[in-house]
């Protein structure tokens, strides 16, 4: 097993050197100036950070932050110095320690820098549609969470917006195949109660959940859940007082998080509110992971029943929350 381990190690590893040396060749961090300036890259981010502070900078402060060598730093510092870049004063808190800030001069050589860098980015980003930009901003802030000092960002419950139904059925699929072998029949299944959703939907008695990660663009889709009126299976009448619970799904890397409770609560809170009796849902027996939250949260076993379905001999559970009881 450690050979595997250290085989996998390995192969990590140099899929992220590969990353890294691909992703410098095409910003550029190679070239002797960057973006075809006089600075190099360890420059152009001091004359970064200084134009984008809100106050005077230490040494010992940029040090901290681009966890470079003092040393280095020092030398860094006094070609910027002896270029006109940059001005020290005393600190009147600390006299071992000069505060730096950019000269007029150096605010001038900072501006075709940043707006070089602008262009640079944006011409990458031309290459990309909207759709690959947002997968793009979400796979980057995916990385940055994971690899930055900071914890990642909080979870949130939202309603639907433009998009989510699309990514609720894709998902479905994907993972279900990946999981459990199971054929598009599923994912087929899955689109069929996406659109009964939006074709019946009435907002004061259904509602759907994603939850996400992050905001605007870069927020990162980690789980969602529906709650609908139920319905007679043969002729499709409601039934009185029962909502039944759909689609629960969490993200495999947000699984842990205590994602599934929480959007499961999210529906009972909201059946509560428009007046239902009881939460009714169908799984199947396999899915140990969902049946535990269901457990967990007071819904019982009513009825199961063998089938099959989606390419696999399966059981079919049907559980059941009285509202009244909690």
């Amino acid at each position: 097993m450690r050979d595997m381990d250290a085989t996998d190690t390995a192969a990590h590893i140099a899929a992220v050197r590969a990353f890294n040396r691909f992703y410098t060749r095409r910003i550029g961090v190679l070239e002797e100036g960057l973006s075809r300036t006089e600075f190099s890259l360890s420059e152009a981010r001091l004359l970064w950070e200084f134009a984008n502070a809100g106050a005077p900078l230490s040494a010992t402060e940029l040090a901290r932050e681009l966890q470079l060598d003092l040393g280095y730093l020092s030398r860094l510092l006094k070609g910027l110095r002896e270029r006109g870049l940059i001005k020290a004063r005393a600190n009147p808190a600390d006299a071992r320690q000069s505060l730096l800030t950019l000269t007029a001069a150096g605010r001038r050589a900072f501006a075709p820098l940043d707006q070089g860098s602008q262009a640079q980015t944006s011409k990458m980003l031309a290459r990309l549609n909207a759709p690959q930009q947002q997968r793009l901003l979400r796979a980057l802030g995916r990385v940055q969470a994971m690899l930055g000092d900071e914890a990642p960002g909080e979870t949130q419950l939202r309603p639907l917006q433009s998009g989510d139904l699309g990514w609720v059925i894709g998902r479905h699929g994907a993972l279900y195949a990946q999981d459990y072998g199971w054929d598009l029949r599923f994912e087929a299944l899955v689109a069929q109660i996406a659109a009964q959703f939006i074709e019946r939907f009435d907002p004061s008695r259904e509602a759907g959940w994603i939850a996400v990660r992050g905001e605007g663009a870069g927020a990162e889709r980690l789980g969602c859940v529906f709650l609908v009126q139920a319905r007679d299976d043969v002729s499709g009448a409601p039934l009185e007082g029962v909502a039944q619970l759909r689609m629960l799904l969490v993200e495999p890397a947000a699984r842990g998080l205590g994602l599934g409770k929480q959007l499961v609560t999210r529906c009972e809170d909201f059946a509560r509110q428009a007046g239902y009796h009881r939460i009714r849902l169908w799984t199947n027996s396999l899915l140990s992971a969902a049946r535990g939250i269901y457990a967990a949260q007071g819904y019982r076993l009513m009825a199961s029943e063998a089938h099959r379905s989606f390419g696999h001999d399966l059981v079919g559970e049907t559980w059941e929350l009285e509202l009244d009881e909690r």
